[in-house]
């Protein structure tokens, strides 16, 4: 048994485990999100096995191109002094895994935690790092049976060229066609299932009005669980009118999930004709709604405009999906665009036929993937004759177009994380501070709000992090990110990957979690709210921080 360890250790490169270290070190320190001992384990072991596979590349190619290598005594004396080395950086790097951790907790208001689970995440590394070992090695082996087989009727050289091949399309099967299609289609089933459960707590409403209802053109079943709590939770006059202390109107919310319809296209057209029976059209403010992958609408997203229109408004949304943001993101990022724009063409085609000093102000809003299709509702040449009013658009994905572009524009003086556009006429950023005072003209006839956090890896996710420095991470970085966060190549990547898989973990009003206060102030500025004194604004944001 001994002696097999023995075997086993000196199979792996010094080169490799050297440099794997350095990323199993670098993978400790903090990034956007805390961790915990789970997930700080696996993102250690991938670091590991990543480094250690690069490391092993290079030794090839300094094999390949004949250049001098130590000889056997040496190489296993290297390897002892690499061994201690390595176990010396894991021991202090791991020691310091809770104050960096705790660098995050403390920016987002967390409890600190006494210890980072030192032995638990090297555990859970090491059996991460031997798995991807095990399949790397499995690889190799393919490859050079195949390669071996070729040589029957290949050149030698060739014959390396059909293994890889060959290797690369089995295993590329085998996790897409396999793996892959079989977790995602299990995540569709589970979340389908649970979209059509209906909770005791959510009753059907009886008023005629109101989506859902037995006098509804779309089932209370169909509406899906987003749907039925979007529609349910809506305030009521009654609610509205004790909080302002006046008259006020009952809020209009129209919901069509996936089982309204077969498609997209009948979807839309199904939410307009509801729109119209309940008298969205007569409602001062419409509001078209993106909800996010799986359908849900952020109730302190749209809650606040219910009390600052004190009611007089109509929100309208369709469901195009029953996987989260991130997934829906890398797995079918078309769907919510062609959502967006088949529900923003049915309702802006009605909309522009009405007299225009006898229909609602139009707005579009969304968050995360909700934001993005949002974005993709339509051209600017499509509505420059008839212009809608503004949006606001929260948490948008990086993959956003207009959000990248405006991104890009700003002002160099502005960080990548709150950019200043231009005079500030058009489009606005906000975060936790309010920054939407801050622009150097007025309002012009359109107004774009994004409402973004810098701890937002939804958002702030690159693949640049591969190779560059993103240049969110350039001084001054955001005030909810830690200090002790640095740019290592590759390492950086695979945080950032991490976080955008656990982006909704954060508390409230960090990372990809978004406050009613920091909704009012968006909608304060895009619907160019008036009469509500700055006293009044506190009051109402105070009443949704005291509702969570």
């Amino acid at each position: 048994m001994q002696l097999w360890l023995a075997r086993f250790w000196f199979s792996f490169s010094s080169i490799g485990l050297l440099l794997g270290t350095l990323f199993f070190a670098a993978s400790l320190t903090p990034s956007l999100l805390p961790r915990t001992y789970v997930t700080q384990g696996v993102l250690s072991g991938v670091s590991l096995a990543i480094g250690y596979g690069l490391g092993v590349l290079f030794y090839a190619i300094w094999v390949y191109l004949e250049l001098p290598v130590p000889r056997s005594r040496v190489a296993r004396l290297i390897k002892l002094l690499a061994s201690a080395a390595c176990a010396i950086v894991v021991a202090v790097f791991l020691w310091r895994t809770a104050e960096w951790q705790n660098s995050i907790r403390s920016l987002m208001h967390l409890e600190p935690v006494e210890t980072g689970h030192p032995f638990k995440v090297g555990l859970i590394a090491l059996v991460a790092f031997l798995v991807l070992i095990a399949l790397a090695r499995l690889f190799r082996f393919v490859l050079f049976a195949s390669s071996r087989i070729s040589q029957r009727f290949a050149p030698t050289r060739l014959s390396y060229v059909i293994g890889g091949v060959l290797a690369v399309v089995l295993f590329w099967s085998a996790v897409e066609g396999v793996l892959f299609r079989f977790a995602l289609h299990a995540a569709d089933s589970s979340l389908r299932a649970l979209d059509e459960l209906i909770e005791p707590d959510t009753p059907r409403p009886t008023d005629p009005a109101r989506t859902g209802s037995e006098a509804s053109l779309v089932t209370w079943e169909d509406l899906g669980r987003r749907g039925r709590e979007f529609v349910a939770n809506a305030p009521t006059k009654d609610q509205l009118s004790a909080f302002l202390g006046g008259e006020a109107l009952e809020p209009i919310r129209v919901y069509v999930g996936l089982n309204g319809a077969a498609s997209a296209e009948d979807r839309a057209k199904l939410a307009l004709q509801e729109l119209i029976r309940v008298g969205g059209f007569q409602r001062s403010t419409l509001i078209v709604i993106m909800p996010t992958g799986t359908g849900w609408v952020d109730p302190e997203g749209i809650g606040p405009v219910e009390y600052l229109t004190r009611g007089d408004v109509a929100s309208v949304a369709i469901q195009y999906s029953y996987l989260s943001s991130w997934l829906s993101l890398l797995v079918e990022p078309d769907y919510g665009a062609q959502a967006a724009q088949a529900l923003f063409r049915e309702v802006y085609g009605y909309w522009t036929s009405l007299p225009k000093d006898a229909r609602p102000k139009l707005y579009l809003h969304g968050l995360s993937l909700g934001a993005l299709s949002s974005e993709q509702s339509a051209e600017l040449f499509e509505v420059i004759g008839d212009p809608y009013q503004g949006a606001f658009w929260a948490g948008p994905p990086f993959p956003s177009r207009i959000w990248r572009s405006m991104t890009n524009m700003r002002d160099p003086a502005s960080p990548a994380w709150l950019p200043r556009v231009k005079d500030g006429s058009f489009v606005r950023f906000t975060s936790q501070r309010n920054a939407l005072s801050e622009a150097n003209a007025p309002w012009g006839a359109m107004r774009i709000v994004y409402l973004q956090y810098a701890s937002d890896p939804i958002t702030f996710f690159s693949y640049q992090s591969l190779y560059r420095r993103p240049e969110w991470m350039v001084a001054p970085i955001g005030p909810d990110v830690s200090p002790q966060f640095k740019w290592y190549p590759v390492v950086t990547f695979l945080q950032l990957g991490l976080d955008l898989a656990m982006s909704t973990t954060s508390p409230m009003g960090f990372g990809h979690v978004f406050a009613g206060e920091h909704y009012i102030d968006g909608w304060v500025a895009v619907l160019g709210i008036e009469g509500w004194s700055a006293e009044n604004i506190a009051r109402l944001k105070n009443k949704f921080r005291a509702d969570r």
